[in-house]
């Protein structure tokens, strides 16, 4: 006879992504959302998703999660699935509402509640009760984007092929290769002859993005401008004057962040002088005590050195030469 034993590990899968309560709201039930574009999720790392029914009497919500790689892909993500005539939301440095919700990312989080839009207080304890937080900082690429012209909402983030494939098919992988740590903004601009689409690459290193630029310049149609790491492509433009005027505004400033405030008041200034008087006279004291020291250290040396019958004093007699 044999005896199976099964032993039941505990494990992070079965546990809710989302709170019980946003605001009046109570969860009534939890689901697993379907989602299409799989190799897009995949690249961007969803590591888990949930999607939970909100009640408070009648009236109900449905809120989604999505758990992602890291700050970058929730970026990504967030830019795929904003809606065209959103508008961007205080409740965080990325978020946009629309008139029946709010769509927000919290470190490498996208929450998407339909239905409902909380107010900050009550959209803070939910984003608190979030596990496994990443807060490594935005990238900086977006800022390169022209505000100029630019669709609302038309921006997309590509991290690899299948984003890039999803959002501007007409550059090949290998050419945008991804391999060498390249990553890429997208935004689409008006002009009189039609829509340009503008996918601006940025590079680890300028040497990489000049190897690159012979590479993009061999795409049918395609216009190509390098400023420092980043190239800025268009493809096929309808119009070629406006294909150049929107390069020209794509230019490389390296960004140089400074973590301790200046002082610029005049009490901070006055805080200043008197902690130099105050180190000046930690100086003073320090070095008086440490020749008192000293010189009470060499004194007690010769003493000790010193016999019961000290050493005659040599004489010169000068006077008598």
């Amino acid at each position: 006879m044999k005896l199976a034993v099964f032993v039941v590990l505990p494990s992070l899968a079965g546990a809710a992504v989302l709170p019980d309560q946003i605001g009046p709201y109570r969860r009534t039930s939890t689901t697993t959302p379907a989602l299409t574009d799989q190799a897009v999720w995949g690249e961007l790392g969803l590591k888990e998703s949930e999607v939970a029914v909100y009640q408070n009497g009648k009236a109900k919500f449905l809120a989604t999660a999505y758990r992602l790689e890291d700050t970058t892909a929730a970026l990504s993500a967030f830019d795929w699935r904003r809606a065209p005539g959103a508008r961007p939301s205080p409740l965080a440095e990325l978020a946009a509402e629309t008139a029946q919700g709010v769509l927000v990312v919290h470190g490498n989080y996208l929450i998407d509640l339909e239905g409902y839009k909380p107010t900050a207080t009550e959209l803070s304890p939910v984003l608190d009760s979030l596990r496994d937080v990443n807060t490594t900082p935005l990238p900086v690429l977006p800022g390169f984007l022209p505000s100029q012209g630019l669709v609302p909402n038309s921006e997309r983030y590509i991290i690899g092929p299948a984003t890039l494939k999803k959002f501007d098919p007409g550059i090949p992988p290998s050419v945008a290769a991804f391999h060498l740590g390249a990553e890429a903004q997208l935004g689409v601009f008006h002009s009189p002859r039609g829509d340009l689409t503008l996918a601006v690459f940025n590079y680890p290193t300028n040497q990489i993005a000049i190897d690159k630029q012979g590479d993009f310049q061999k795409l049918t149609g395609a216009v190509v401008k390098r400023s420092g790491p980043l190239l800025a492509v268009i493809l096929s433009p309808s119009d070629l004057d406006a294909a150049e005027r929107l390069l020209a505004l794509v230019r490389y400033e390296a960004q140089v962040t400074l973590h301790e405030a200046t002082p610029t008041s005049p009490h901070a200034f006055g805080n200043m002088l008197v902690n130099v008087f105050i180190l000046i006279g930690i100086l003073l004291a320090f070095s008086t005590v440490a020749g008192l020291f000293v010189g009470g250290v060499r004194t007690f040396l010769l003493r000790r050195r010193a016999g019961p019958e000290e050493e005659p004093m040599i004489l010169l007699h000068l006077e008598q030469r």
